[in-house]
C-alpha cells in the first residue's frame, strides 16, 4: 500500500492537485498553437485517451491569442508554457490560460516577474515553477556543481530560490518541477525536494527519448517516486505522438495500483505455436481499448491450446489458430470464429461489454 506525502492543494481549472487528490496525468501538444484547428483536434484525441491537463507552447503573441479559442473548444484545463518573455505569460493568462509554466529566473528580472505574478493573482492562475538541469543559474552551478544523482543540490536550490521570489510577491498557488534527463538525478532530486517543501510536485524526466527508451526511463524514475508517495501530477515525455504519453502514464499508475482507467490488456510474447498475425491483432485491440473506460481485463493470446488457460483471469480474451480463432471469457470458450472475422467479432463483443458496463 503506497502512502502518499501530503502537499498543499491547488486547482488548475476543475482539476485539484495535492492534498491527496488523484495523481493527474498530463501531456503537451506538438502542434503549432496558433493553428487552433490542429491543436484542438490533437487535444480531443488526448482527452479521449484520458489526459487531464494539457500544456501548449506559447512562442509568440499569435499563440497566446489563440488560447481563448482553444480553451472554449476543449473540456480539460489549458496550461501555457512560457520561456523568457514575461509579456507572453501575461497575454496567455489574459486569453484564458488556466495555468502557466515558467522559470522565474529567466523572465528578465524582478519587475517582469512581478507583472506575471500580478496577472496570475488577478486571473486565479496557478504557476508551475519549472527548472531543468540545463537552466540552472550560473552562481548555483559554481557553488554546488552540475546536478548529479550524488549531488542534485543546484537543481533543488534553483527551484526553491525561484519559489521564494514568487512568495515574496505574496503568491503561493504553485507547483514545482525539477527535471533532469538522467534517471537517478531525477529520483534523488525529487526525493530531497519533497522533504523541503509542501508544494505539489509535477514529475517528469526531460528529453527522455523515443517510445522505448522514453517509456523505460520515465517509468523507472516516476515509478520509484510514485511508489514512495512522491508526486501529484506527471508527464511521460516521449518523442512520439503525445497520445502515447497518456497511454504510458495510465499503465504506470495501473501497475502501481494507484489509479485504473479503462481495460488492462495482457498478451503473450508469441512462440512457435502461433499461427496468426498476433502482433497486428494485439496492436488493433490495444488501439481500441484505449477508447474504453470500463475496467476490464482483456487478453490477446497466440494459440487456442494454452491461451484460455494462461489468461484465465481475463474477463474476455481472444486466441488464434490456423484459419480459426476463439473468443473466451474467464477461461471458458465463448465462441469460435473464422480467422478473417476474428478481430471484427471480438471488437463487437468488447463494445457490448463496454455498453453493459456503462449501464451497470
Amino acid at each position: 500500500m503506497i502512502s502518499r506525502r501530503l502537499t498543499r492543494e491547488i486547482a488548475i481549472g476543475g482539476v485539484r492537485l495535492g492534498n491527496y487528490h488523484p495523481i493527474a496525468v498530463q501531456s503537451m501538444t506538438n502542434t503549432l498553437t496558433g493553428d487552433v484547428e490542429a491543436t484542438v483536434a490533437q487535444i480531443y484525441r488526448l482527452q479521449a485517451a484520458g489526459c487531464e491537463l494539457i500544456r501548449v507552447a506559447i512562442p509568440d503573441m499569435a499563440a497566446a491569442a489563440a488560447l481563448r479559442s482553444i480553451r472554449d473548444a476543449i473540456s480539460i484545463p489549458l496550461i501555457a508554457d512560457i520561456h523568457f518573455d514575461s509579456r507572453l505569460a501575461v497575454a496567455a493568462m489574459e486569453h484564458g490560460a488556466q495555468g502557466i509554466r515558467i522559470n522565474p529566473g529567466n523572465l528578465g528580472g524582478h519587475e517582469k516577474l512581478a507583472r506575471v505574478v500580478a496577472a496570475a493573482r488577478q486571473h486565479g492562475v496557478p504557476i508551475r515553477v519549472g527548472v531543468n538541469s540545463g537552466s540552472i543559474e550560473k552562481d548555483l552551478l559554481k557553488l554546488y556543481g552540475y546536478p548529479t544523482a550524488e549531488n542534485p543540490r543546484s537543481l533543488i536550490e534553483s527551484a526553491l530560490r525561484n519559489v521564494r521570489m514568487i512568495e515574496e510577491l505574496g503568491f503561493d498557488q504553485m507547483k514545482i518541477s525539477i527535471k533532469s534527463s538522467d534517471v537517478l538525478t531525477t529520483i534523488e532530486g525529487y526525493r530531497q525536494l519533497a522533504d523541503l517543501t509542501e508544494y505539489p510536485l509535477h514529475l517528469g524526466v526531460t528529453e527522455a527519448g523515443g517510445l522505448i527508451a522514453g517509456t523505460v526511463k520515465s517509468s523507472v524514475a516516476l515509478g520509484i517516486l510514485l511508489s514512495q508517495g512522491i508526486g501529484d501530477t506527471f508527464r511521460i515525455s516521449l518523442t512520439r505522438d503525445p497520445v502515447e504519453e497518456v497511454r504510458v502514464g495510465y499503465e504506470l499508475l495501473r501497475s502501481l495500483k494507484i489509479r485504473e482507467r479503462g481495460p488492462e490488456l495482457i498478451s503473450c510474447p508469441t512462440c512457435g505455436r502461433t499461427r496468426i498475425d498476433l502482433f497486428g491483432l494485439a496492436d488493433k485491440v490495444e488501439q481500441y481499448v484505449q477508447t474504453m473506460a470500463t475496467p476490464l481485463k482483456v487478453a490477446v493470446m497466440g494459440c487456442v491450446v494454452n491461451g484460455p488457460g494462461e489468461a484465465r483471469e481475463a474477463d474476455i480474451g481472444v486466441a488464434g489458430g490456423h484459419g480459426v480463432g476463439i473468443i473466451f471469457k474467464k477461461g471458458e470458450i465463448f465462441r469460435k470464429v473464422a480467422e478473417d472475422e476474428l478481430l471484427e467479432v471480438f471488437l463487437a463483443e468488447l463494445k457490448k461489454m463496454e455498453d453493459e458496463g456503462r449501464k451497470g
